[in-house]
């Protein structure tokens, strides 16, 4: 059985790596961010460098909890190949020790680095994708925009029907920047267009301000404020418009319950939810792939086309994973079995091979 000191001494090898590479990586994810948003903003009037440096700073996080999967990838790579070059795996198991007792706790630092993700990074992940979203949205201000590309919610009153579309949902689905309202007529056409900075959700109705209304053949209006009825509720706004990733992970079962009882599936949001809850399991399902490519000794060093070899195979591991959330969140597949699906067949297939390498 493996110690107490050479099991934490694993344990924290792996996260040290695991960390710099974080560090490395998120600073460049920082100025890729930076010189982009730059590029797309800095021809807008109220444009400045502050602007540029907040966005960044906001997006950093979200881009991050993206990388975590490769990030522990390449660490459990790297981990697993520098303890085989300095001999300390050869002395591991000259003493006794079977793969599986040092590989635990490096799973179990995975495990352990997907908890931390969930808990810390996160929360700052959707705070980041909502504040960089408003402040990009107060850049652009009243400037005339395109349609929203984002999905579009349609409301009937007793002043007829209103489609209603947003650049972005902030507030929880009480906020709509850069939106657009058409209302329909009697034939079916649409009769008005207004063009909002923002709109609230009041009690009842939409509050529009700094708005432009377009009507048939006439000029466009100016309007400061204006109200148009409405019988949405936040939770239905926030379903049908809002950007799953801009909720925290100990947020989205109330919305999902919240969502559902008004009839709506919310797989976008339950697909999330999922992802995120097997992130650590997918964490250390990284960690025995890295483990099938770099614990074979060698005396020049592992082979890079094996090495390559479990990077693709991470790396084909994330696509799936992400094919299959598509059709979750569509409601094609249950998202439970989505989220866990790919990382347990993954599980399965790393630790087969492992029992035929170390066991036979």
């Amino acid at each position: 059985m493996i110690g107490f000191t050479l099991g934490r001494y694993f344990f924290m090898r792996y996260l040290s790596i695991t960390f710099w590479f974080f560090a490395g990586v998120a600073a460049l994810v920082f100025i890729i961010s930076f010189t982009e948003f730059a590029g797309r903003a800095g021809g807008l009037p109220d444009y400045s460098a502050s602007h540029a440096l907040a966005f960044a700073g906001l997006q950093t996080p979200m881009i991050m909890q993206q990388a975590v999967p490769f990030i522990c990838l390449i660490a459990g790579i790297v981990t697993l190949v520098s303890l085989n070059r300095r001999y300390e795996l050869v002395v591991a198991r000259s003493a006794g020790i079977s793969a599986w007792q040092f590989l635990f706790p490096i799973g179990l630092a995975a495990f352990f680095s997907g908890v931390l993700t969930l808990a810390l990074l996160n929360p700052l992940a959707a705070y980041g994708v909502e504040k960089s979203e408003s402040i990009e949205a107060g850049l652009r201000g009243t400037q005339p925009t395109a349609m929203p590309d984002t999905p579009w919610i349609k409301q009937r009153t007793s002043e007829g029907e209103t489609i209603i579309g947003s650049q972005s949902v902030l507030n929880l689905g009480l906020e709509l920047r850069g939106a657009t309202f058409l209302r329909i007529g009697e034939d079916g056409g649409i009769s008005e267009r207004i063009d909002a900075e923002v709109a609230y959700l009041r009690d009842g109705h939409w509050e529009l301000r700094n708005a432009t209304r377009y009507g048939e053949g006439g000029l466009p209006e100016r309007i400061d404020t204006i109200q148009v009825p409405s019988n949405l509720t936040p939770e239905f706004v926030l379903e049908r418009l809002a950007n799953p990733e801009t909720i925290p992970f100990y947020e989205l079962p109330r919305k999902i319950a919240a969502a559902r009882t008004f009839g709506l599936s919310a797989d976008a949001f339950a697909m999330h939810f999922h992802s995120l809850a097997a992130l650590p399991a997918l964490l250390v399902t990284m960690t025995l792939i890295a483990a099938t490519v770099s614990m074979r000794f060698a005396r020049m060093g592992q082979s890079a086309t094996i090495i390559l070899g479990g990077v693709l195979a991470g790396f084909l591991l994330y696509v799936v994973s992400v094919l299959v959330q598509a059709f979750g969140s569509a409601g094609f597949v249950p998202p439970l079995a989505a989220a866990w699906f790919p990382v347990i067949v993954a599980g399965f297939f790393g630790v087969t091979f492992l029992l035929y390498r170390e066991d036979g």
